[in-house]
């Protein structure tokens, strides 16, 4: 019997194999997004157009993306898939690595914002026409530097996980102009899927990357011919990110003990401060005496039980004196936000409305990974009003298509009580409904997914904390523009039908009594008895400025003082001209004006314009006033906010200046800004004119 068992096992360990990643890919194609045949050319197009996206980001230069859909079989679904974009192109030593490995890539060790990080997408996609249509992916990529440009098939040897290549050569690649192209790529592949519309389908996915990188030039053809073009509204890159060290928060056991093991630097100060960011001199020493290990310890030296005692002292497990040790955030250079200008002519040039708001969070940190989230609202004309709103996911500019129930983005949207902000929301909870489109991006170094495909976020507490934030932010915003919108309506709809009535009573009654046509202007002020604001933001097409003036009517029976407040984009490089009132800067982007004090029906005017700013960049100004008397069509000033604004300020221009201990400057540090373990991450602490948080 015994000798039996021995032979099984025997048995059982002869047929045990190693698998290569791309044999266990291939059978499990569902991991990476080739679940259906209506989702496998989206995730095509998507791996794509990313990796389009991000190789033209890193050589600066604006993308121009073309997409294709050709039916080649419409009995077996099978459809021909073409991607054309103006990037650096690919060196032909290292196409079929790009193409034919999973897990190649430049940026799984880079702690920085990018699309990628596996090294997985677009082999994934060579493999999945490989599987369903026996067919290689056609490649032709063009350098600048070379002449011609290489033509290649690309396959997938499964077991090696390594590609296979054929019909090598060399051609002249010309532009539909018959100009020779200067550089680019163009993937050409065949796969079994099929082509659907609607919300899920490749025109949403386009239509939502246009939205997220408005410097993208996008075309797209579908199988019926039909092409769709999203043109680029802004010349201006992103800004580009520079990768950093891994911070001391962030750090698993094996990860640390792995750097230990491969470290090379003699001391233990050395090697703190030299592999991770947040890490000045003193807490360096700090993190040594808590962990009891000596400062000229060599890394490579630490015992299991000294590597552990040292992950002890980066979470705060371990004190010095009986306090947790202080480190520096990390840099947040390496992240590149959309910014709230470019969100807004993203979301302007898809969707046609009135009222567009966005806002861009200060970043924050979260298990020692910097992250940033922005928002965006738009509601109004063109848009249903009984459905659900348009919610827009995106992470680190890419689109999420699926999944939307269970991601922590729309989690935090259903979070926020909707109806006390204009939408109709059942009980409280749940997507809102109403004629609006809620747009959320998560900019991270370390986005965390729930699945390889990365259809949604998976849950985490500051992220959730700070998107509620935003949202908050936002629907205040919305509050207050339809609340403003109202006033001024039932105000005007008063104004024009007194100036309608009393004009023809006056000039019937003068006719009938032979008398002069009396002045009205006592008369319509005692019947109006309010303070009125109009504001007017219009691009002017000579000037290439965005004009603005806001007139302050006083129609009350008493003198009025006032001081009048604007928002303005200064943060987004907007300089105000024109400006004769002259009046001074209250904070960062508010402006304000002492207003003379106006009689009984005077009215004063303020007048400027805005440059360096683009058409549609801005395209409605916030009014605030001070003044004891309301003011329809202006906000009262919150001067606690006003105050937290400046401070705010203060931190972030005291953030230029690198710190460090003893006067020491540290090379790790962008921000400036020390915590603790012990205290909650990801509370920003921004604040705006809109009031305190619900």
């Amino acid at each position: 019997m015994v000798i039996r068992v021995a032979g099984i096992a025997d048995k059982m360990a002869k047929n045990q194999k190693q698998i290569a990643i791309s044999e266990f890919f291939e059978k499990n194609k569902h991991f990476l997004g080739f679940d259906s045949l209506q989702r496998s050319i989206i995730t095509a197009v998507k791996e794509a157009v990313d990796n389009s996206l991000d190789a033209c980001e890193e050589a600066r230069i604006l993308p121009d993306i073309k997409v294709k859909i050709t039916k080649i079989d419409s009995k077996k679904d099978i459809l021909e898939l073409q991607t054309e974009d103006n990037g650096p192109g690919i060196p032909q030593k290292s196409i079929e690595k790009v193409f034919g490995q999973l897990l190649f890539g430049s940026r799984f060790h880079a702690i920085r914002q990018s699309r990628g990080q596996q090294g997985i997408g677009i082999t994934g996609v060579v493999m999945y026409s490989q599987l369903t249509t026996g067919k290689p992916t056609h490649v032709l990529s063009k350098v600048a530097n070379d002449p011609t440009a290489v033509s290649v098939n690309i396959g997938l040897d499964t077991r090696k996980n390594k590609a296979v290549k054929s019909e090598q050569t060399r051609i002249i690649w010309e532009n539909d102009d018959l100009t020779m192209k200067e550089h680019g790529l163009r993937v050409t592949t065949r796969m079994k899927a099929k082509y659907q519309r609607g919300r899920q389908s490749v025109f949403q996915y386009l239509r939502m990357t246009s939205i997220v990188n408005p410097h993208a030039e996008i075309t797209f053809t579908d199988p019926d011919g039909e092409t769709y073009h999203w043109p680029r509204v802004t010349e201006r890159l992103p800004s580009k990110v520079d990768a950093i060290k891994p911070h001391p928060h962030g750090i698993e056991l094996g990860q640390l003990q792995r750097m230990c093991r491969e470290s090379s630097d003699s001391r233990m100060t050395v090697f703190l401060r030299q592999n991770f960011s947040g890490v000045s001199m003193r807490a360096a020493k700090e993190l040594c005496e808590a962990a009891e290990l000596e400062i000229t310890m060599k890394p490579k030296s630490l015992k299991p039980d000294d590597v552990r005692a040292l992950l002890e002292a980066f979470q705060g497990e371990r004190e010095v004196n009986g306090k947790a040790i202080k480190l520096l955030s990390p840099p947040t250079n390496c992240l590149s936000p959309i910014e709230e200008m470019l969100i807004k002519k993203g979301l302007s040039k898809t969707i046609d409305s009135k009222f567009v708001a966005t806002m861009t969070r200060a970043p924050t940190v979260s298990h020692g990974n910097p992250f940033q989230v922005e928002v965006g609202l738009i509601f109004g004309e063109g848009m249903v009003a009984d459905k659900h709103v348009e919610v827009l996911r995106f992470a680190n500019r890419v689109p999420l298509m699926y999944q939307q129930g269970g991601c922590l983005l729309t989690k935090a949207i259903e979070s926020v009580d909707w109806r006390q902000y204009g939408l109709e929301q059942a009980g409280g909870k749940g997507v809102p409904k109403g004629p609006a489109a809620i747009l959320v991006h998560l900019a991270s170094t370390n986005v965390q997914f729930t699945s390889e495909a990365k259809e949604a976020l998976s849950d985490n507490e500051f992220v959730f904390e700070e998107t509620r934030r935003a949202m908050l932010e936002m629907g205040r915003g919305l509050r207050k523009h339809l609340e403003k919108k109202k006033k001024m309506a039932k105000t005007r709809e008063k104004f024009e039908l007194i100036n309608d009535i009393l004009p023809a009573i006056a000039e019937k009654s003068a006719s009938i009594l032979e008398r002069p046509i009396p002045d009205l202007a006592g008369s319509i002020t005692k019947i109006m008895s309010a303070v009125i604001c109009n504001e007017s933001t219009t691009w002017n097409k000579e000037t290439k400025q965005v004009d603005v003036s806001i007139t302050l009517f006083n129609y009350t029976s008493r003198a009025r003082s006032y001081s009048l407040l604007v928002n303005w984009p200064e943060k987004s490089g907007g300089e105000m001209v024109g400006n004769e009132r002259g009046g001074r800067k209250e904070a960062m982007g508010i402006w304000g004006w002492k207003i003379e004090t106006l009689e009984p029906g005077e009215k004063a005017v303020v007048e400027y314009s805005l440059s360096n700013l683009e058409k549609g960049d801005w395209t409605e100004t916030e009014v605030f006033f001070r003044g004891s008397q309301d003011v329809i069509g202006a906000t009262k000033l919150d001067e606690k906010m006003l105050v937290e604004i400046r401070k705010q300020e203060e931190i972030l221009n005291q953030s230029d200046v690198p710190s460090g201990d003893n006067g020491e400057t540290s090379e790790n540090n962008e921000d400036g800004v020390a915590y603790e373990p012990g205290v909650v991450e990801g509370d920003s602490g921004q604040t705006t004119l809109f009031g305190g948080e619900n």
